[in-house]
């Protein structure tokens, strides 16, 4: 691991949580930086990585993962709340902030510390093929049936997915965009990507809440477990199963290890589904995730071929 990816990624979380606890920042800084981040450093990060990618049936698996965990996802949380009597919107929440993790703004930065550079274009396949798509269907399923609103249709969900900015970059790094651009275009979108880290971590800092709601502690240690370990564990067996090796099977679960979207909290929150429990997850999820990564990364690199 990269010592010092790590302490910066440290640094920044704790000074936007200490300008978040002192108010130097606007109120809507967190949201800028994100739309910076998704308009930006995440293009540029695609840009990068997406081409140096060999397009081969082993992907399958990679993109299969995160489906396949989110259909575990929908029976362990069905059976969770037959057993501990969740309450409708608990049940809501822990499916979408378990089967939906933060696998592009924290999962990026995450996976090139960890890993290193070559493992990024599989994370990008991860990301863009299974946890987005699966926000933009399995999610917005998920809110229209416990939030209240009508059931999304075929074209909506096809909107949601044109416009989001990663997908311009994915269309172009599969297409147009070659291995090794002009020197100049290489450095400024290397430029840019690298920006991502500092950006995402300032902004969590600035977001992140960790109240802890003490009638709900029960779906709230039982999304961690599933969300930090469970799942992680099962996308190492699915792996495996599908014959990954290397960098491939190392990203295949540290990005099924990543904590929930933060995305995916602030839509439950939006639509009323026991917030503080979103909140909690998101935040703790994080906190969290900065011992479990590292410790998943050692586990792999001394267990997997």
């Amino acid at each position: 691991m990269a010592f010092d990816a790590f302490a910066l990624i440290l640094t920044m979380l704790a000074l936007g949580m200490l300008f978040a606890r002192l108010k130097v920042l606007p109120d809507n800084a967190a949201e800028t930086l994100n739309l910076v981040v998704l308009y930006v450093c995440l293009p540029a990060a695609v840009l990068i990585y997406v081409p140096r990618l060999h397009v081969d049936v082993s992907l399958a698996g990679l993109i299969a993962t995160p489906w396949l965990l989110a259909l575990a996802t929908i029976a362990l949380v069905a059976l969770a709340t037959r057993l501990f009597k969740f309450r409708r919107d608990e049940h809501a929440v822990l499916l979408l902030c378990v089967a939906l993790g933060n696998t592009s703004f924290i999962g990026y930065p995450m996976v090139r510390a960890l890993l290193g550079e070559s493992a990024l274009p599989y994370a990008v396949v991860y990301d863009q093929f299974g946890t987005f798509v699966l926000l933009s269907t399995f999610g917005l399923y998920v809110l229209a049936k416990y939030g209240g609103d009508a059931p999304p249709t075929a074209r909506q969900i096809l909107l949601r997915i044109v416009k989001f900015p990663p997908v311009w970059a994915l269309v172009l790094g599969l297409t147009v965009m070659p291995e090794q651009p002009p020197g100049w275009i290489a450095a400024a979108l290397q430029k840019l990507a690298d920006a991502l880290l500092p950006l995402v971590m300032l902004a969590v800092g600035l977001s992140i809440q960790l109240k802890l709601p003490r009638d709900e502690v029960k779906p709230l240690a039982l999304g961690l477990l599933l969300k930090l370990v469970l799942m992680p564990a099962l996308a190492l067996l699915l792996g495996l199963a599908f014959g990954m090796r290397g960098d491939m099977l190392q990203v295949n679960v540290l990005e099924s290890a990543m904590p929930t979207m933060i995305t995916a909290g602030a839509l439950a929150i939006a639509h009323n589904l026991a917030p503080r429990l979103a909140a909690a997850l998101v935040g703790y999820g994080i906190l969290l995730s900065l011992l479990t990564l590292p410790a998943w990364a050692w586990v792999l690199q001394h267990t997997t071929p």
